[in-house]
């Protein structure tokens, strides 16, 4: 089968076996192409908490695909690919958290969506990319651990000077890896682009940034901003889709190594095999239900 016929085959199975396909914006064109909801992993798990359907596939990675079971208790929740993770949710383990809520008990623990539903049970409230900042500002306490993404955790400190912050040193290997030199490179290949890039950049990066935000809100800026062309900084994939959604206007990567490899791991035959019986459904346990989903509710409750 070619790229069109298995996208019509998915197409017609989901309706057949009442499925809603949710992609995130890193994903692949052909991807993106068959889903019903595109987006960053919470919006997402929003939009399938109020899908008809009673059966989601998440093409993503595996912490998006618990995030939706947390969300949407009652329905039957698949990853597309078993073996498509993330290595920041992964970094840390509920025990390394509990030793660092032991040595600072008057701190509030901040979990960036990024995590695994078990970390998120010792939680107290959990924030999205375009929500930390306003989140962590509305928290009465000011003292802070922030976790896992220290890049993300030290944007929000340096707008928030008033409070305090212990960070755990992980986040995304793929943007933690850029350097102001790649801006530097990329601001001498186009030097009339604007710098769109996401918080989980290092701050030298953040820091020459024209715009810092989550993936959707690159996006968004992109294709509201009357400018003409964009060096992006977040995974290479929102080059693709942008120059798709804006054609008039040019994109550029601001490094070639911007790719995370759990994304692209999920395929078209992924889907169909989903679709067919061979996607591995996400179970999680009571007392993870309802603990990790208090830290969302109080993200719910903040803003």
């Amino acid at each position: 089968m070619n790229i069109r016929e298995l996208q019509d085959e998915i197409l017609r199975l989901k309706k057949e076996k009442d499925f809603c396909i949710l992609a995130h914006v890193y994903e692949n064109r052909e991807i993106v192409e068959i889903a019903d909801y595109i987006g960053d992993s919470f919006g997402l798990s929003q939009e399938a908490a109020k899908a008809p359907q009673k059966n989601v596939i998440m093409c993503g990675v595996r912490f998006m695909a618990e995030t939706v079971k947390l969300l949407s208790p009652d329905k039957n929740v698949y990853l597309s690919n078993r073996v498509a993770g993330c290595p920041m949710a992964e970094q840390m383990d509920v025990e390394l958290l509990r030793e660092m809520k032991r040595e600072n008990p008057d701190h509030t623990v901040v979990a960036y969506i990024n995590t695994t539903a078990e970390l998120k049970t010792e939680c107290d409230v959990c924030v999205t990319s375009a929500s930390a900042l306003e989140i962590v500002k509305k928290i009465d306490n000011d003292k802070i651990i922030f976790i896992p993404d220290i890049n993300l955790g030290q944007y929000v400190q340096a707008n928030l000077p008033e409070k305090s912050f212990k960070f755990f040193k992980g986040g995304c290997p793929v943007h933690a890896a850029m350097k102001k030199s790649d801006v530097e490179n990329a601001r001498k290949l186009y030097p009339g682009a604007l710098l769109l890039v996401h918080p989980e950049c290092p701050p030298a990066v953040t820091e020459e940034a024209d715009f810092v935000g989550s993936t959707t809100g690159i996006m968004n800026y992109a294709k509201k901003s009357d400018a003409k062309e964009f060096i992006i900084g977040t995974e290479n994939s929102i080059v693709s889709h942008l120059q798709y959604d804006c054609p008039d206007k040019k994109f550029y990567p601001l490094s070639k190594n911007l790719v995370c490899n759990n994304m692209r791991v999920t395929t078209l035959p992924d889907v169909l095999a989903c679709l067919k019986g061979d996607g591995e459904e996400i179970t999680l346990s009571e007392e993870v239900m309802e603990k990790a989903k208090g830290c969302i509710d109080e993200m719910l409750r903040l803003g």
